[in-house]
């Protein structure tokens, strides 16, 4: 049978009621709350405590702290008012058995709803995303045709220019043979007249004889072979021609590389190269499971559960020197640090997680909310508070509806309101 709460004590302004109830020597969860718009319920066996509250109130901002074995509800009203009590009074059975059914049923409507926003949000996210990839690989496709079509046009004025020079050439070179030919010709005309001067007879009144000029096909080729002697053009000169070549680690041709993210990652692997062959005498000594950061990672994370801090961070720094590009290496590294007080290294790792989740995207929204937390936790213990908050806020701008961390957080501007009144 339920120990039923009696002892609790209440304030209310015009704008929200501050409930404070004393739960002693057991152990209490958020789980153990029930609220709705007018019913609340702590339930932690063996104590019990339900209340039908005076007048509706927003249960989606109102907060519950827990702490120093009580549980202190803030309650903000829907209405401007001044309640007369804290529960309804003068209320029958049936009325109260209506009433609390009636807040569970809210209760399982609003959760149901919530599912389902969640869900609508998720996809909206997935198609986000995809339409992202689309565009962007849409625009990658579109810049490379680009690419293509300027050197096609480069490639084909070229060609071009090419020819127009060749032909250029050749009509100056057939000029040139056009006027050797006439040239050679004139002379052979030459030399037969004076031949067929020199083979006439002297009294031309008495012989009328001439000397016919030989027909056939022989005297033709004769002609044709002197021309031939007289036009063959000189032999042309020998030369080497050099060709050079653009040194390249990548097989795809220079005017189709993007030369700077080439480079980038040469750089990248180079570096990375270096950072394993750094400590080549420690990694000899390894067995060669023990060389993967994944598996390092998982040895921490047993470490860390077993509760011995100081292993689990030893094999996070040899995972993070075989590969400094893992967000959550930094991220399980600085909740080790959290518990070993080194809240310096654990700002340093939080800081180096949040620099390489980067863009922010929906798969590493968890991964960001825990760096800012872990982060503004290590303020906190430092006594920066302004700082520790600004994580908090930072956090809840990714998750707003993480009520353990809007809690923290209002934990946080409490104390920085009373160290300003102090001040």
């Amino acid at each position: 049978m339920p120990v039923w709460l009696r002892e609790y004590s209440w304030r209310q302004t015009s704008t929200a009621v501050y409930l404070s109830l004393p739960l002693r020597g057991v152990r209490v969860t958020p789980a153990n709350i029930f609220c709705t718009d007018q019913y609340l319920k702590v339930s932690v066996p063996p104590f019990l405590f339900e209340a039908i509250l005076y007048a509706p109130i927003d249960d989606t901002n109102s907060t519950a702290k827990i702490g120093n074995g009580a549980i202190f509800f803030t309650l903000y009203k829907k209405e401007v008012s001044m309640w007369d009590s804290l529960t309804l009074a003068n209320a029958d059975k049936e009325k109260l058995q209506y009433l609390r059914e009636n807040a569970v049923l809210k209760a399982h409507e609003k959760a149901k709803e919530e599912t389902e926003a969640k869900k609508v949000t998720k996809q909206e996210h997935k198609k986000y995303a995809l339409e992202a990839t689309m565009k962007l690989e849409e625009a990658e496709r579109t810049r490379i045709e680009d690419l293509k079509e300027q050197v096609r046009q480069k490639v084909t004025k070229e060609l071009a220019l090419w020819n127009k020079q060749q032909k250029d050439a050749e009509k100056v070179k057939r000029g040139q043979k056009e006027g050797e030919l006439y040239q050679g010709g004139e002379q052979v005309k030459e030399k037969k007249k004076e031949k067929m001067n020199k083979a006439r007879i002297p009294n031309e009144g008495t012989s009328k004889t001439r000397l016919k000029p030989p027909q056939g096909h022989g005297s033709y080729s004769m002609f044709s072979e002197h021309l031939k002697e007289e036009q063959l053009p000189a032999p042309r000169s020998a030369a080497t021609i050099k060709i050079s070549f653009t040194s390249r680690v990548f097989p795809t041709a220079l005017r189709e590389s993007r030369l700077a993210e080439e480079e980038e990652w040469l750089r990248k692997q180079a570096e990375a190269r270096r950072t394993v062959s750094a400590d080549l005498s420690e990694l000899e000594d390894l067995k060669e499971e023990e060389k993967n950061p994944d598996w390092l990672k998982d040895k921490g994370n047993k470490m860390f559960a077993t509760g011995n801090y100081l292993a689990a961070v030893s094999a996070y720094n040899l995972a993070v020197r075989l590969n400094n590009k893992l967000p959550v290496l930094y991220l399980n590294r600085a909740a080790c640090h959290l518990k070993l007080r080194n809240l310096h290294k654990a700002i340093e790792d939080c800081s180096k997680a949040l620099e390489l989740l980067t863009p922010p995207v929906p798969d590493n929204e968890n991964a960001r909310v825990k760096a800012h937390v872990r982060r503004g936790t290590a303020f906190c213990q430092l006594e920066l508070y302004a700082e520790g908050l600004q994580d908090y806020e930072a956090a809840l701008k990714i998750d707003p509806k993480n009520e353990t961390i809007e809690k923290d957080a209002e934990k946080i501007r409490h104390l920085i309101q009373g160290t300003s009144q102090d001040s």
